[in-house]
Order: C-alpha cells, then sequence, then structure tokens
C-alpha cells in the first residue's frame, strides 16, 4: 500500500448546506473542464453482497499536474468494506493505475473528506502528470487472486455515489465532477420475519397487524414468498387462517383486527411445515385503559445531512417499514440550509396524521461536548427558529444571528422567547450531551441512554447525581435510512437503534408532548423482542401531592394522589411505598434490576435456584470511554475441559462480521464488541457440573470450574472511566418466564428523592428502563 504524504485538506462545495472547505471562491474550472468517470457495472446490487467493479477517471482540459489529485469518496453512514492494496487474496483487494503510467501514491482515509462525504480513497500523482485523455483506473474487489471482491455497503440505497473530486492544478482545491457513478443498494432475500401487533388496545378496539421479512442485515426484503399461518393463543376477531407475504412487497397488513375479552394475546405464525417463524404480540386487552402505549423514534438523519436515502423516504420507512407510531427527523443544525429546514416542516406536516402516525418537527443542536453537547429539539408544530450551534456547514450567514454556540444560550434563548413548548433531550452520539456544563429542566425532560451508537447508562447516572428530575428514552439516532428499525450493519455503530414506549390517552401532537413532559414513558434497546410492555407503580400508603413539572424549578401545580407511575414526582411524609412492576415480554425475561437512582436495590430473576439447569450465560459490557471511540473488543475464545458443549448460542451479535463459531465440543470462538451494551452467549453443557471453563479476550482471561457457576454472578471487572466487565451465570436450560410480577415494600429516604425505576434484561439481549418516580420526603 502506498501512502499520501502530507494532510489532506478537504475542500468541496457541498450540495445540501455545503461550503467550500478549502476557502477559495467560485469554480476556478468549468465542470465540463474537470473531466469525467465511469463505473463498470452499474444497476442492483444486493446489500452486503460482494462485488467487482472498475472506475476510470478520464482526465479533463487540464489534465492532473505533477502533485495533483483524485478522491473517491462515499458517505460517513456507508459501511462498504474499506480499499486495502496488500493481499489479493483478501476481501476489498483494489488496484489503482494510471494510463501513462504516472506514479501514484493513495491511501484510504475514512474522515479524509468534508462530511457527509467522509470515506475517502485519496490519490496522488507524485512522479510524472496526466493530461487531458489520460485515465486512472481504480478496480475494487479484484478477484484474480482469490479475493472474493468488494463489499457493498450493507443497508438499501436508491442513488449510493462513488463520488469523485479532482484537484487538477495541484492547489487542494478539489473540485466535484458534473457526473457521478451511481448504482442502486437493494435487500436480499428474507433470512427472518417479524410480526407486530399494539401493544394494548380495550376491549373491541380494532387494530392492524403488520408483518415482514427482513434479509441478514436487517433491510425489510422485497423477495418474500411465504404462506404463514397465523396461530393466536386466544380468538381474534378478524384474523385470516393465513397471510401470503408475496414476492415484490416489502410490507404487509391485516386490519380491522380485534379481541372481545380482557386479557394478553400473542399471535405465532407457522409455516406450511409448522415450525413458528415469528411471533407478534403481546397485546394487552382492557376494558377501560386511560393511558395507551405508543411506540416511537424521535431521532434520526438522511442524506440531506449525514444520513442515507431522502428525508421523505426517511418518513416513509418509520410509518410503512418499521411500524413505529410517531418518528422525529433529527438533522445535524450546522447542515441545515433554510430551504431544507423549510422542507423538513413540509415533510412534517404532511406525514403527520393524528390517529395513525406523528411526525415531529425538530433538529438536533449539535455543540462540541467542551459547549455543552449534543441535545434533541422539538416543536408541538412547523414554522419554529432554527438555532444552530454554528454555521459550519451552511454558506449563508444571514440568519447568524440566531445561532447559539453553546447549550447555556441554547436554553437562555427558549426561554428569552417565551418558548415553553419546546422539549429537548440530552444525548451521546459522535458528541455527548455534558450535563454538567449545561441543563434546564424547563425543556430537558429527559436523558437518552441508548441509541445505535451504544447504551448510556452514564447520562442518566450523571443526572442523579446532579439532581436533575428527568425521564429516560431510547432512540435510534440511525443514519441508514431505517428509522424504527435500525440496525448497525458493518460499521462504527454497535446497537440496535432504541425505542420508547409512550403512554398517551390518544396518539396526536398534544398527547405526546404532553406524556414526554410528564416522563411517562420507558426505553427499550430495540430490536426483534424490544416491545415489551411494561407498567410500575408506587402507591402511598396516604395520599401525597403528585407533580407534573418539577417544584424546584419554579411553581408547579399540584394534585392529590396515592399511586405514581413513571415520571410522576410525588411530594409524601410517608416512610415506605409499595412498588409493584409487572412484564409482559415477547421472548423470555432474564432479569429485573430495581434502582433507587444510583443504588441497586435489588435484583429479581423471574425463575428460581431449583429450575437451573446446564445452561451457563457468559455476557460481556461495556464502553472505553465517553466520545466518539467508545468501542471495547471482546474477540475471545472459550475452552471446556473435562466435559462438553451441546449447543452454543450467541446474543446481541449484530451481523454476520461479528458472530459466534463453535469449533469443536470443547470450544467456541467469537468476534464481539460493545459500546456500553452488553453481548455474549450460551451454552448447553452435556455435564451441568463438571470440568471448568477458560476464557480469553482482550481484557478478561479466567478459568472457572463449571460447579462454581450458579445463580448469581461471577464477575470479572475491568472498568475504566465506565463499566467493563464479563461475567457469568446459570440459567435454566429452557426459561419459560415471558410474564413477571411483584410487589416490594421500599423505604423512602429523608434528606434526598427516592427516584425508583427498573432495568429489565430479556434473554436475547434486550434492555428495557423505566422512567424513574421521583418520591419526595
Amino acid at each position: 500500500m502506498m501512502d499520501l504524504d502530507g494532510a489532506m485538506h478537504a475542500g468541496e462545495p457541498l450540495g445540501q448546506g455545503g461550503a467550500n472547505a478549502s476557502g477559495v471562491l467560485g469554480q476556478p474550472i468549468l465542470p465540463e473542464e474537470l473531466g469525467h468517470v465511469t463505473l463498470e457495472p452499474v444497476g442492483d446490487f444486493e446489500a452486503g453482497s460482494f462485488q467487482s467493479f472498475t472506475l476510470v477517471y478520464t482526465a479533463g482540459k487540464y489534465g492532473i499536474d505533477d502533485s495533483g489529485s483524485l478522491r473517491v469518496c462515499w458517505r460517513f453512514a456507508s459501511d462498504q468494506m474499506h480499499p486495502q492494496f496488500d493481499d489479493p487474496s483478501r476481501p476489498n483487494f483494489t488496484t489503482i493505475t494510471a494510463s501513462n503510467r504516472a506514479v501514484l501514491q493513495y491511501r484510504y482515509d475514512p474522515k479524509g473528506n468534508v462530511r457527509p462525504w467522509d470515506r475517502c480513497l485519496a490519490i496522488k500523482v507524485v512522479h510524472g502528470f496526466l493530461k487531458e485523455g489520460d485515465t486512472i483506473t481504480i478496480r475494487f474487489g479484484v478477484r484474480d487472486q482469490g479475493s472474493p471482491g468488494m463489499r457493498v455497503q450493507t443497508f438499501c440505497e436508491d442513488s449510493f455515489e462513488f463520488r469523485v473530486l479532482v484537484d487538477p492544478i495541484a492547489t487542494f482545491n478539489f473540485q466535484t465532477l458534473p457526473q457521478q457513478p451511481v448504482i442502486r443498494i437493494v435487500p436480499g432475500a428474507p433470512d427472518r420475519y417479524l410480526a407486530v401487533i399494539p401493544s394494548e388496545r380495550r376491549v373491541g378496539q380494532p387494530f392492524r397487524l403488520s408483518l415482514k421479512g427482513e434479509d441478514a442485515w436487517g433491510n425489510p426484503s422485497d423477495k418474500c414468498a411465504i404462506r404463514l399461518f397465523p396461530k393466536p393463543d386466544g380468538p381474534v376477531a378478524g384474523l385470516p387462517d393465513h397471510i401470503d407475504l408475496t414476492q415484490g412487497q416489502r410490507a404487509f397488513h391485516v386490519d380491522g383486527l380485534s379481541v372481545a375479552e380482557p386479557g394478553l394475546v400473542r399471535i405465532r405464525f407457522e409455516n406450511s411445515n409448522g415450525v413458528t417463524v415469528c411471533e407478534a404480540g403481546p397485546i394487552r386487552i382492557l376494558r377501560e385503559a386511560e393511558l395507551q402505549p405508543y411506540w416511537v423514534d424521535l431521532h434520526g438523519q438522511s442524506e440531506e445531512t449525514i444520513g442515507t436515502g431522502s428525508a421523505r423516504q426517511f418518513f416513509q420507512f418509520a410509518r410503512d417499514l418499521a411500524f413505529v407510531d410517531a418518528v422525529g427527523h433529527q438533522g445535524n443544525d450546522f447542515q441545515i440550509t433554510r430551504e431544507f429546514w423549510n422542507h423538513l416542516d413540509e415533510l412534517a406536516a404532511e406525514f403527520d396524521e393524528a390517529g395513525r402516525f406523528l411526525a415531529i418537527p425538530g433538529y438536533e443542536w449539535s455543540g462540541n461536548t467542551g459547549l455543552g453537547g449534543d441535545r434533541n429539539i422539538f416543536f408541538p408544530n412547523e414554522g419554529r427558529v432554527l438555532r444552530r450551534s454554528s454555521h459550519a456547514l451552511v454558506e449563508d450567514r444571514s440568519d447568524i444571528d440566531t445561532d447559539c454556540n453553546t447549550a447555556r444560550q441554547l436554553f437562555d434563548a427558549l426561554a428569552a422567547n417565551q418558548e415553553w413548548d419546546v422539549v429537548c433531550y440530552a444525548h451521546c452520539g459522535g458528541r455527548y450531551a455534558d450535563i454538567a456544563i449545561a441543563h434546564d429542566g424547563r425543556f430537558e425532560k429527559s436523558m437518552e441512554i441508548h441509541s445505535s451508537w451504544g447504551t448510556f447508562e452514564w447520562l442518566m447516572q450523571d443526572a442523579f447525581r446532579l439532581g436533575h428530575r428527568v425521564g429516560i428514552v431510547a432512540n435510534s439516532d440511525g443514519h441508514k435510512g431505517r428509522p424504527g428499525a435500525s440496525y448497525p450493519g458493518a460499521s462504527l455503530f454497535g446497537a440496535i437503534g432504541g425505542l420508547t414506549c409512550l403512554m398517551l390517552p390518544e396518539l396526536s401532537r398534544d398527547a405526546l408532548f404532553d406524556c414526554i413532559r410528564k416522563r411517562r414513558h420507558y426505553a427499550t434497546t430495540g430490536g426483534p423482542g424490544g416491545r415489551p410492555i411494561v407498567q410500575v407503580t408506587a402507591r402511598l400508603d396516604r395520599p401525597g401531592a403528585l407533580f407534573h413539572d418539577d417544584p424546584k424549578l419554579g411553581p408547579a401545580q399540584s394534585y392529590p394522589a396515592d399511586t405514581a407511575m413513571m415520571g410522576d414526582i410525588v411530594q409524601t411524609d410517608a416512610v415506605e411505598v409499595t412498588f409493584s412492576a409487572t412484564i409482559h415480554a415477547a421472548v423470555p425475561i432474564e432479569r429485573v434490576d430495581i434502582f433507587d437512582g444510583l443504588e441497586l436495590i435489588e435484583t429479581l430473576r423471574p425463575y428460581g435456584q431449583e429450575e437451573l439447569g446446564a445452561r451457563i450465560r457468559v455476557m460481556w459490557e461495556g464502553a472505553e470511554y465517553r466520545g466518539r471511540f467508545r468501542q471495547v473488543i471482546w474477540d475471545g475464545t472459550a475452552h471446556l475441559t473435562d466435559n462438553s458443549i451441546a449447543r452454543a448460542v450467541g446474543f446481541n451479535f449484530f451481523n454476520p462480521d461479528r458472530s459466534l463459531t463453535q469449533d469443536s465440543a470443547q470450544s467456541v470462538h467469537w468476534r464481539g464488541l460493545t459500546t456500553g451494551n452488553i453481548g455474549g452467549f450460551d451454552l448447553w453443557l452435556a455435564d451441568p457440573y463438571a470440568g471448568t471453563l477458560k476464557i480469553e479476550t482482550p481484557l478478561v482471561k479466567a478459568g472457572v470450574p463449571i460447579e462454581e457457576i450458579g445463580f448469581e454472578d461471577e464477575v470479572f471487572d475491568r472498568s475504566g472511566d465506565l463499566p467493563r466487565y464479563l461475567k457469568l451465570f446459570r440459567l435454566p436450560d429452557a426459561n419459560p418466564h415471558r410474564d413477571f410480577s411483584f410487589t416490594r415494600r421500599i423505604p423512602l429516604r429523608q434528606a434526598e428523592d427516592t427516584r425508583l425505576f427498573i432495568r429489565v434484561t430479556l434473554e436475547d439481549g434486550t434492555l428495557v428502563w423505566t422512567s424513574p418516580i421521583y418520591l419526595i420526603r
């Protein structure tokens, strides 16, 4: 591999919200004089498949001078394999040659150009030059000596672009060619099927069943060809005998279903051989329900900023293919032009339909962490002021007077302009929110503690330490055009995008904003098992004063109450409360942790020690630090002595690149990473108690006798600034517990808030957090 000398200085005019980062004004060379580029083959290519491409740049009027350069760039969100130039037998072997034998130096730099076209193959002419008509030929995925080819990105895109820029006069002023090569990334065959129904309805209230197949990378597939036979565990009116999923469609719906009696219903779907391929539910049917659960993803981006696909496709996917009830577009403010801001308003107004689907206006205030860090800003209506953290990639400076460069300035501006209807979340993406620098509870109602970037419980822990009374949410922060069903693919994103369940009296913007202000919601890490029903209550021995607004922040109305739900703030002279929770999940429940703020009160499991069997769980969790490069690598091996492995199954291995492999009856190996979230695997052993399990990972090397692995966790703690640990424990061979309820008496703190919430861990690796109930003595 050859390297470029010196630093690479980005400098292209961007289309949506772009600026010429080289500082050169205008276009020094006419677009038609820059040359042209061709790509072979073009057309449709399956997401995540291996292909070979030949890209040929033909020099224009000025050629390329000695030390001039060419760049081929891809979007930040793209996760196609990086070009490599050393091993012709490995994936993505790439060759680069000049037709006149000029000497070229080249390298791949994931941050080598202006965002969103960050990913950059940089080519420099270092000996000789190109004249008009000379060519540079790049062969991606050369298969001549055994390479399988180049793996294209793992998510769908109608116009995947190989964006070519040229610096013909060696001034480091890169210009974009007027015509760019484009291919289409399409879904593969279905690898799994998913079925979704609402989490709750009243008796006789109609609801929709939605189904889809997803390929190995999580893309809704249009190649389904299967007949499914519904098998409900209770009568469901309107449910057909069978449902045909046919090619050409990516989603299938059955409307007008209802249930006539209270209860809990799940619907299994079998294929023609009687094998269960997916399940919908659970759905809870009640005679009366003041509040009902609705599932939302309020945080994602499209290609106009740093995501994939158009903003229109963003809203369409959430509604039609992710089957969520509401979505919010949250583009980086420093990339949003006034034209795009107006377009987002138009789309939000168009897609918003009370009772069916909500589209929430807003943006991501994207200040550097030292200035307060990322915040999500939500408006209940269109036509609002965009207060940017900067104009970094916006050329039009006519509205720069509305910029708020720090989070403190942002909150002050909202207050000064009486924008009390605005709500905000603190979140962690590339930049992270530092709520010690700035927080205003009048606007900032919750902490986003999970997204595609990972899991960030430390953000909520910061809020507890600082005494803030906020809720817990999770969203996707998706960049791959799949809001509401955001898989990480093969990139630096280490988790499935999260979802938040809002408790609403109706599906409307007013109800949604009221819910967020009252913190009446819970968060999940998303995924196929990520829509459980969770209810928590605190019952007081005698009535207290219930607040929806934090009385620390100013005058707040209160209501007499002897029961509180998630998010409520209650002032009481009680000494204890009765704390209760009920969970109904699609997959077995592994544990429930009860917290009072930072303190773990108790860990409950729905099974007892007498139910434990020959299944051992190995689980890892953690993040390196709070910033962008937080990945913890858990690649490793496990070896069993004096025993054998009957079966091995991984969880939270999110793509085929990182998986668990059983090598023999005694050993497994894996490739795994976490970004604050959890992952791991289960081993079913031939003998429940014989032998020793030896584990080796970059952080943990340990040997544990099997007989010592039991009900409680065996923890190997390698924490640094943030938790990083591996733990072992035993599970039932088959855990039947998908429903779990408990009640506990919990004493209240005397001098500070008692902050009660639960974290639920499901066997498939899904996590759930309820917003705290704040009890004030």
